[in-house]
């Protein structure tokens, strides 16, 4: 992380949030600690996979920054683990700046991801983003978030995140799969370009310059095949983008 700081960090949400750093690197994570809390944030710093798990049962940990080279258990082994047991918002940061290394991150339910070198503006935006969507997800009223959206015989269950087949058969979903899908169910028949669809799904899926999103809707294409003879729910709009060819209702 570079030393340089922007003129202004404003945290939008009232209350910065507790943020856990795994970080080895003793000079990253000073750097990464100290530009946090001059914008407000807690920060709880650690070293490792171990040390993660003994103080996340302390509890009031709103977003959880992991790095991927770790002694012991990788930052994407942690996630997977963390994953199982628990939702808190993560944010991968790794120097390994390959597409396959963030597609994977992002699968297997991180909230983002930051390559290493990045600066202190980009850092806090990031971590600005991830906090907004997690406050704005839990503050909506109940009584307005429809529990299930079902579209073509599918049925997609918001609370659970499980998805059923018109055979009420599940079919596993990753966290990028589901961003996905979430994105064009929430604008069926209209034609998405790649960008809008980035930007539609919070930045999850990779960056409009690489092919993050082809791949993620040929997979998620592939698991809503629909029987032989039907065409594809989502469809290809040669030059423009993709579409869900789909009418869906709130349930």
């Amino acid at each position: 992380m570079s030393a340089t700081s922007s003129p202004a960090d404003v945290l939008a949400c009232p209350d910065a949030g507790h943020v856990l750093l795994v970080e080895d690197d003793d000079g990253m994570r000073v750097l990464v600690s100290r530009a946090l809390r001059e914008s407000g944030y807690r920060v709880t710093g650690c070293r490792s996979g171990a040390e993660m798990w003994r103080l996340l049962p302390e509890g009031g940990v709103d977003l959880v920054l992991l790095d991927v080279m770790l002694p012991g258990a990788s930052g994407l082994d942690l996630l997977r683990a963390l994953r199982a047991r628990s939702s808190v918002p993560v944010i991968m940061v790794s120097a390994r700046a390959e597409e396959a290394d963030r597609v994977l991150g992002l699968e297997l339910g991180a909230d983002d991801y930051i390559a290493k070198p990045f600066g202190r503006p980009e850092l806090l935006a990031r971590v600005r983003a991830v906090l907004r969507r997690a406050c704005l997800a839990h503050s909506a009223p109940a009584a307005q978030r429809a529990e299930a959206l079902v579209f073509a015989g599918w049925r997609l269950d918001l609370r659970s995140r499980a998805l059923l087949d018109p055979e009420e058969a599940g079919v596993d979903l990753s966290g990028a799969e589901y961003d996905l899908l979430l994105v064009f169910l929430e604008h069926p028949g209209r034609v998405l370009e790649r960008e809008r669809i980035l930007e539609l799904s919070r930045g999850r899926l990779g960056s409009p310059s690489d092919r993050s999103v082809d791949t993620l809707v040929s997979r998620l294409r592939r698991k809503l095949e629909p029987p032989e003879g039907l065409p594809p729910l989502i469809k290809t709009v040669r030059g423009s983008g993709y579409m869900l060819a789909a009418k869906v209702e709130r349930a």
